[in-house]
Order: structure tokens, then C-alpha cells, then sequence
């Protein structure tokens, strides 16, 4: 008989790993010890600003995001990169692996993280490197090959089995990047609105230092941040709009923020338009269907360039349904996951 450290679980999910466990012996194993259930502190090392977020999904992922130590590509160096890590370990499908938007971080999973670990699913949730609240003091290159390098030393030394590797927007160029590369550590893809014909920074690349920094602080600027809520999200309202908007952009706040920003957009960022056509695994993209950013004849690009792929439109969502429409995002992936028809 299994033995479970329930004390540190939330309700919710207490009765998901009792169901699975009672199903079917050994299907879950619980390997955390971070509490679930937003009653613990934040982490030293996120800025002082997470206070000032109401949402309790975000405050509640906040407190359980790490740092573990990734290789860094030198010997002896390795970077503590942020993430959340999951409480259970599952035997019935491999890891779901969450990364995020262009400039985001694990954060922006706050609502179906949970939904997936009640699922019984083994969930990381990965700030991309530049991004999120790793510890960049010595700030690395934060071009598109330090990010799948860094990407497959976290996957190599910490979850060490084949991914159903999930990206939304950027996130998909970032996951199809690493698919092409690493094809061993992907066993299945999840593209949410992927945004994936971008050919890189374009002429942002060529643009001098002094204003590629004048960029990246209106970048972080509130105003702007809250436009691009609007854009990204179906009718949301002002409190909540303002809210999310402190969400998305607490990472900003991090001291290296600017410096790992204008590295990648120097850089010329991803073009993954020749790698679409190597990806052989199977592939769930999701639409939201008021998407506003990334237009509706790409996505159906896409799904007809790659070689194994369902598409499936979420109602009444815009850029982001993973934060719009959480329950219907969530079942999918975990349809998805254990082989269901979807």
C-alpha cells in the first residue's frame, strides 16, 4: 500500500490522489513537500510587489514556485531556475511540462496548474531562461540556443522521461525549437495559440543598445501591460484587467529583467518556420476562438504543416484560454495526455 504525505495537499487534491490510488495501486506518488493550499509564505527571492496580486490562484502557485540548480553550459556553473515542481509523480502518463507566453512566467498556469495535478497528471510548470524569477545575477546568453540548452539540462537532470511539452503563443516556437532538437524528450506537443511564423526579432535585432533599452522599460510599463491584457483576454473587467496586469509583470521586476530582455531581443529571438515539418509527435493545438493576436489562417497553417496534429477551439476565449477558460483548457490537455479521444 502506497503512502501519501496528504498534509501538505490541498483538499481538492487529497481526493484525487485518493481516487487514483484506490483505482489502481501505484499509479501516483507523491514526491513534494510544498503546501498547495496558499497557506504558506511567498519565496524570498520573488520581488516584494507579489504582495500587492488579490488573485488567489496566483498567490497560491507564487508560494510554491523553487529554484533548482540547472547545468549552465560551463563546468561547475549552474543556474537556480525558477519553477514549480510537482507534488506527485504519476505512473499512468509521462510529465506535462508548462511554459509560458514571450516575456511571462510559470505564473500564468495559476488556474490550470491545480486543475491538473486534481486530474492526477504530474505537472511541471517552467519559467523559460530570461524570463520568470530564476536567480540571473550572472546573467548567461538569453538568445534561443541558451534557452533550449538550458531547457534540456532542467529536463535531463530533473524530470528525466519524455514530455507532453505544452507552449502557448511564443511558448509554441520555444517547444517546436526544443522538439526539433531534443525529439527523444518530447513525447507529445500541446500548441496554444502559437505564435510561430514570427522569423525572430526581425529589425529589432539591429537596433542600438541605448534604444533597445528605452524599448524594453516601456515594455514593462503598466499602461502598456494593461493594453496588451485587453488584447489577450475576452471582456474582462477593470479590477480583474488590473490585477492580471500586476501578475504578468512581476517578473519584470526582476533585477536582471532588462538586461536578459534586450540580450534575447539582440539576438533575433526564434524562427522556427524550417523546423515545423521535423516535428513527428503528436500534436494538440488549441484556439481560443476571439483570439486577437495571433490571426486564425496561421493557426490553420500550422496544423495542416505539421504532420500529426488536432486542432481544437476553446468558446468565448481570446490570446490566453489557459487563464480565460481554465476547466476547458485543462481537460484537454489531460484528454490529450492519457490518449483520449478529444
Amino acid at each position: 500500500m502506497m503512502a501519501f504525505n496528504l498534509g501538505s495537499l490541498s483538499p481538492a487534491t487529497i481526493m484525487a490522489v485518493t481516487k487514483k490510488g484506490g483505482e489502481s495501486k501505484g499509479v501516483l506518488k507523491v514526491v513534494g513537500g510544498a503546501r498547495c493550499d496558499g497557506g504558506g509564505e511567498f519565496p524570498s527571492f520573488l520581488p516584494k510587489e507579489v504582495e500587492k496580486i488579490r488573485d488567489p490562484f496566483a498567490r497560491s502557485l507564487a508560494q510554491r514556485i523553487q529554484r533548482l540548480p540547472v547545468k549552465a553550459g560551463f563546468p561547475e556553473h549552474f543556474i537556480m531556475s525558477s519553477c514549480v515542481q510537482p507534488l506527485m509523480q504519476s505512473e499512468e502518463t509521462n510529465p506535462v511540462v508548462l511554459l509560458h507566453c514571450f516575456d511571462s512566467s510559470c505564473l500564468e498556469w495559476r488556474r490550470v496548474y491545480p486543475l491538473l495535478e486534481e486530474a492526477g497528471l504530474e505537472a511541471w510548470a517552467i519559467d523559460v531562461l530570461g524570463w520568470g524569477f530564476s536567480d540571473l545575477e550572472k546573467l548567461p546568453p538569453c538568445n534561443a540556443v541558451s534557452k533550449r540548452y538550458h531547457l534540456y539540462q532542467l529536463w535531463k537532470s530533473h524530470i528525466k522521461r519524455p514530455m507532453i511539452l505544452v507552449g502557448p503563443s511564443l511558448g509554441s516556437s520555444v517547444a517546436i525549437d526544443f522538439t526539433a532538437n531534443y525529439p527523444e524528450a518530447v513525447e507529445k506537443l500541446v500548441l496554444i495559440n502559437p505564435s510561430v511564423y514570427a522569423e525572430g526579432t526581425g529589425n529589432l535585432a539591429k537596433l542600438p543598445k541605448v534604444i533597445a533599452y528605452a524599448g524594453v522599460s516601456l515594455l514593462k510599463a503598466f499602461p502598456l501591460r494593461f493594453y496588451a491584457n485587453i488584447l489577450a483576454f475576452n471582456n474582462i473587467s477593470l479590477s480583474r484587467g488590473l490585477d492580471w496586469t500586476n501578475v504578468g509583470r512581476l517578473h519584470c521586476h526582476m533585477p536582471w529583467w532588462e538586461d536578459a530582455t534586450v540580450n534575447f531581443m539582440v539576438s533575433g529571438g526564434y524562427n522556427v518556420i524550417s523546423q515545423i515539418n521535423q516535428v513527428k509527435q503528436k500534436t494538440l493545438i488549441i484556439c481560443g476562438e476571439d483570439d486577437k493576436i495571433v490571426s486564425k489562417k496561421l493557426t490553420l497553417r500550422l496544423y495542416c504543416e505539421l504532420l500529426n496534429a488536432t486542432l481544437r477551439v476553446v468558446p468565448d476565449s481570446g490570446h490566453l484560454p489557459h487563464v480565460e477558460k481554465p476547466k476547458c483548457v485543462a481537460k484537454l490537455i489531460a484528454d490529450f495526455a492519457r490518449g483520449h479521444v478529444i
